[in-house]
């Protein structure tokens, strides 16, 4: 069951282009169970029809701020009382501006200055107005007040524009959205993840590497985050933003991600490795480019530390959690790993497969520690994460 189910969502909607997402993203909370009322800018229905949001939402759409039929005409309030939380998906330039100086001519902003729910922003405008330095301030200070920011995304704008500003795709919100409501279980926590793969290079152009797009990994770190917890996040070359409330450390060998980890370890009480990290380096690094030859080209490996055991054989060391990638005999390997790297418990989960470990977005995983096993059934990672965070905090506790 989603942590949104029976949470009372109302889903403020602005006039821009990204509109269009939110007849997904209203779909998307009602199918966790949440209870969604639609609010709408005029300019909002320039891009998407009420009637829409009211099929997906399964309720009348709210725009008039002075509403006949509201109960002492006063609907403002009495949605501003009924909301868990209030999230404005897109929320334009314009809207952010008017938030800050408390500006209350339309029913989206008025509710917004009447509520105590938590207020979530997901910010969707043209990349040159993302970075104009009066935008930027205002998201300084809705974040100040305690305002969730979510977003932008990078990348291609309906205008033609490359860059900051478009916003978050529901998947993406949904989860910002269930961080708010997760229990603080790991307040007060110090958390150490790793994620990713390294690179190992034998010229200054190629390298040894693997297929972990560190998917996992970050959802562990978000999950963590979202619990509470002071996350470090070390990672490997992965085309991912690190999560909200991380503090991300860049690294690119595993010598590298060694230093990393034991420079930050010493004041965790966690420690989740999920990171995929090569298991040989190069005996020499090459310069130069390797050029082709007619003859076979041998090169030697030497095995890299085993950052997960060193952790492990710490003088104080913190609960440390490993994850095992497999092709075969999956919980044999892992179960060998948990005893031999003398770990507190292991998630194993095979690769190699469709829908499943490497850069998917779902995951089936069994976690094992001395006290047994438990098999999580198939879920998306930033689920799983979820799940697996909750247990890890309560053997913690």
């Amino acid at each position: 069951m989603s942590i949104l189910s029976g949470k009372k969502i109302i889903l403020g909607i602005t006039g821009g282009i990204a509109a269009y997402k939110c007849v997904e993203f209203a779909r998307a909370l009602t199918q966790a169970g949440a209870k969604v009322r639609v609010v709408m800018t005029d300019a909002a229905k320039a891009f998407v029809t009420p009637m829409t949001l009211q099929a997906v939402s399964h309720y009348p759409v709210h725009d008039d701020l002075f509403d006949p039929e509201a109960e002492a005409a006063m609907g403002h309030i009495q949605l501003a009382r009924w909301a868990d939380a209030v999230v404005v998906a897109p929320a334009s330039a314009d809207f952010i501006a008017r938030l800050i100086h408390g500006r209350s001519n339309d029913l989206l902003s008025t509710l917004c200055l009447a509520t105590n729910a938590p207020l979530v922003v997901a910010p969707a405008m043209n990349q040159q107005m993302w970075t104009n330095a009066a935008t930027r301030a205002n998201l300084t200070q809705l974040a100040q007040r305690g305002v969730t920011v979510c977003g932008p995304a990078s990348g291609i704008q309906a205008c033609g524009d490359v860059g900051p500003g478009r916003m978050l795709e529901p998947p993406e919100l949904l989860t910002h959205l269930e961080n708010i409501f997760t229990p603080k279980l790991l307040a007060g926590t110090r958390v150490l993840v790793t994620a990713g793969p390294t690179r190992e290079p034998f010229d200054p152009v190629r390298y040894l590497s693997n297929y972990s797009s560190g998917k996992m990994g970050y959802a562990m770190a978000a999950a963590a985050a979202a619990a509470g917890a002071e996350v470090v996040l070390v990672s490997g070359p992965v085309a991912l933003e690190a999560p909200v409330g991380t503090r991300q450390v860049k690294v690119e060998t595993a010598l590298e991600m060694l230093a990393a980890v034991m420079q930050e370890v010493k004041s965790c009480q966690l420690f989740i490795s999920t990171a995929a990290v090569a298991d040989y380096r190069f005996e020499e690094v090459a310069d130069s480019k390797h050029k082709k030859a007619q003859d076979n080209l041998q090169l030697n490996l030497m095995p890299n530390p085993d950052i997960l055991a060193q952790v492990a054989s710490l003088p104080n060391p913190p609960m440390t959690i490993g994850f095992a990638a497999e092709t075969d005999n999956v919980l044999a390997a892992a179960r060998t790993k948990l005893k031999t790297k003398k770990i507190d418990m292991i998630v194993a989960n095979q690769v190699g497969i469709p829908d499943q470990g490497f850069d998917s977005d779902t995951n089936i995983v069994t976690l094992i520690s001395q006290e047994g096993e438990q098999a999580f059934p198939p879920m998306l990672k930033t689920q799983l994460a979820r799940e697996l965070i909750n247990y890890f905090s309560e053997r913690l506790r």
